[in-house]
């Protein structure tokens, strides 16, 4: 690890500060590019091969590539009047004026019980009809300002569009306000940690270049190497950066201070932290970059590109925090820890603190501990009994109710459900009609429209009876493929957002059955390189997973009986999975790491406290960081955010608290050298190890 050493040179020191000023000069001419390569549309995250997007490629041969706004007028106290409707009819006009509108609008339609009016107004997005393209925000806006200036009337606008706008509105400025929110998190718990008003500025500024490297290189990705990005993958990417990002940096600073006290000459000192600590580092950086280079094994294109991705942020993390942090550390010297620097041949602080005591107290009785401890987070884990990773309705994602979803209230209640997002049927011209009656006779359907042909192929549009994104719907959608499918030469293929959601819903199922036990693998794997055994890959795998599936089961009832959330999107626990797996790793590699260190010269009993003793405070750092960041997404008004946000940071601070300092100590010291099989560690531990632990032995070396 010779080479991890490099930035504390006295030399390289200052060729690491140039490279990386070099790299920031030209990743700042692409990162204020990132937002400008984001897609939205749903139909973009499917695999080429469902028939949904099959279905949007045929469709284009017939309408324009538009999203549907719905306007809904409402008199409460009554009927609707000849006025209402001309009102209705006059506003369809001066929709027309509107930029990116197109026609023909639908309606005015007056509802069945005679109290509601409806329009269906197109609207034409020159950015592929991507459904939060500023046009289509910008158009609904338009017709907002229009429609709400009726008196007596009560007015929404809804559909695909309505929702497109609304979600814009969610995302606009999300990603500046969590980032300002994740620094002062950062700051805050900085300070607290150190107690230094410098220090904190040194990792803050090597994470925020780190990000800046992250955008450009996905925006390269994205503009050059055909890269999804969607929304969200800005402030997840905030998140996992800074959150990540501050990790190494607590990691690296808690030994490089412990180093300090050892060697007179601070570059030394560094060296040697880092080839200690490095390796620790780096293995959790390389943990969670191949875990999530998995997703390129997904289905869905929105997780097999958020995954690299995110993978990009993890490894310019990993990469600032290895190379630009310690050449800064190493150039400020040891002033920056002020006012308590770390002299040389001063003691080791808290030789009889907190982590101490909870070592000696876990391995009192360390296998009742173990097995308390497992039985506890089993009977947290017993919340998901019931718990469905379902698809969730556009209604339901928002944590407030914004007037595309009022809207879809009020149109249920007068008109079909479905009414804006009709189910969309592309076959063989020479089997219209059967195609028609097939469809028009499917349970579900409330009406089917005239065929058109074009290029010897039919379009029909089916409108659903429920809403377009319930179980309901889909179940339509499937009775639907079957008797299309069913037609003799017709060659049907069904899409519309209800058939393009429930695509999605079955391949994000598809992905978490095949990525869960694929990133299993791969962290198993190199955990097992990394401390050169079997038994400890597999007993730290099982204890991150139990953490998983407890932190699900209190998120999970969290959701419903705190939140209020109506539901989980099956993409959902995938994510959580994967940053609890693989940050959750990340501590007990650095704990297992010098657990091992300690072990080859005191035993592995010893060895785990002092391991615990050693890296306690700074890991319990970490994760109050890793879990503050990550607690910042429950601020924005999205509930997959929120949901996210919530139970990683929850999911975190379990890992921190109570699996590696509790439950790995206690299966360590209970399985003693058996730990390290088959390595030469097995097989023989110094007499040391048979002795009683002290505070005073716990800080001699």
């Amino acid at each position: 690890m010779r080479v991890l050493a490099v930035p504390a040179g006295r030399r390289a020191k200052w060729v690491v500060l140039a490279f990386w000023i070099g790299l920031l000069a030209v990743a700042s001419v692409f990162s204020g590019k990132f937002t400008s390569v984001q897609q939205n549309d749903s139909f973009t995250f499917l695999p080429k091969n469902a028939e949904s997007t099959q279905a949007v490629t045929l469709a284009k041969k017939f309408t324009p590539e538009v999203s549907s706004a719905v306007v809904i007028y409402e008199r409460a106290n009554g009927a609707v009047t000849a006025d209402d409707k001309a009102v209705a009819a006059a506003d369809s006009r001066r929709f027309t004026q509107i930029a990116h509108v197109t026609t023909p609008i639908v309606g005015p339609v007056v509802s069945k019980d005679g109290r509601a009016i409806q329009l269906v107004v197109p609207i034409k997005s020159l950015s592929g009809g991507q459904s939060g393209s500023d046009e289509t925000a910008s158009a609904v806006k338009e017709i907002r300002s229009v429609v709400h200036s009726h008196s007596g009337l009560t007015t929404h606008v809804t559909g695909p569009a309505g929702y497109s706008a609304d979600q814009a509105d969610a995302f606009s400025g999300t990603d500046k306000a969590l980032l300002y929110l994740t620094i002062a998190i950062v700051v805050i718990i900085l300070l607290f940690t150190y107690r230094s008003p410098v220090l904190w500025i040194v990792p803050l500024i090597c994470v925020g270049l780190a990000l800046v490297v992250a955008q450009a290189a996905i925006y390269l990705f994205a503009r050059y190497g055909g890269l999804t990005v969607g929304a969200d993958t800005g402030f997840v990417l905030t998140v996992l950066v800074f959150g990540a990002g501050t990790d190494y940096a607590l990691l690296l600073i808690a030994r490089y201070r412990e180093e300090l006290r050892r060697h007179e000459d601070r570059h030394e000192a560094m060296a040697v932290a880092l080839r200690h600590a490095g390796s620790a580092i780096v293995a959790s950086g390389a943990t969670l970059v191949l875990s999530l280079m998995c997703f390129l094994l997904a289905e869905l294109n929105s997780t097999k590109s958020l995954g690299p991705s995110m993978a990009i942020g993890v490894a310019s993390a990993l990469l600032a925090m290895t190379t630009l942090f310690p050449a800064l550390l190493v150039i400020f010297g040891r002033w920056l820890f002020w006012p308590v620097r770390p002299a040389f041949g001063s003691p080791e602080p808290a030789v009889r603190g907190t982590w101490t005591r909870v070592g000696r107290a876990v391995v009192r009785r360390p296998r009742i501990t173990w097995i308390g401890t497992s039985v506890v987070l089993g009977v947290l884990a017993l919340g998901l009994i019931g718990f469905k990773a379902d698809n969730m309705q556009l209604k339901d994602s928002f944590t407030g109710t914004p007037e595309a979803v009022s809207g879809e209230r009020a149109m249920a209640l007068h008109f079909p459900a479905g009414g804006g997002d009709p189910v969309q049927i592309i076959g063989s011209a020479g089997a219209a009609e059967p195609l028609r009656s097939a469809v028009a006779a499917t349970p579900g359907i409330a009406d089917v429209s005239a065929p058109v042909v074009k290029d010897g192929r039919v379009y029909l549009e089916g409108t659903l009876k429920a809403e377009s994104n319930s179980e309901a719907a889909f179940a339509t959608i499937d009775r639907v493929r079957d008797a299309a499918h069913a037609v003799p030469g017709a060659e049907a293929k069904v899409g519309g957002g209800s058939a393009i959601n429930l695509d999605y819903k079955r391949a994000g199922e598809s992905d978490r059955n095949l990525l869960v036990p694929l990133v299993l693998v791969v962290v198993g794997l190199i955990i097992g390189l990394l401390l050169r055994a079997v038994v400890a890959p597999l007993v730290l795998l099982a204890t991150v997973v139990l953490s998983f599936a407890a932190a699900l089961g209190v998120s999970a009832l969290t959701f419903k009986h705190v939140f209020g959330f109506a539901g989980t999107s099956p993409a959902i626990p995938l994510w959580i999975f994967v940053f609890l797996i693989a940050l959750g790793v990340d501590y007990n590699i650095f704990l297992m790491t010098r657990v091992r260190e300690e072990s080859k010269a005191h035993g592995t009993r010893r060895g785990s406290l002092r391991g615990l003793h050693a890296t306690g405070g700074v890991i319990t750092s970490a994760g109050v960081v890793l879990a503050g960041t990550f607690a910042a997404l429950t601020t924005l008004p999205l509930v997959f955010a929120a949901e996210i946000g919530f139970a990683v940071a929850f999911g975190v601070l379990l890992d921190t608290f109570v699996v590696r300092s509790v439950l790995v100590t206690a299966l360590t010291y209970d399985i003693g050298r058996r730990m390290w099989w088959p390595s030469a560690m097995s097989r023989k531990e110094p007499e040391s190890d048979l002795e009683e632990p002290t505070p005073h032995s716990l800080a001699r070396r």
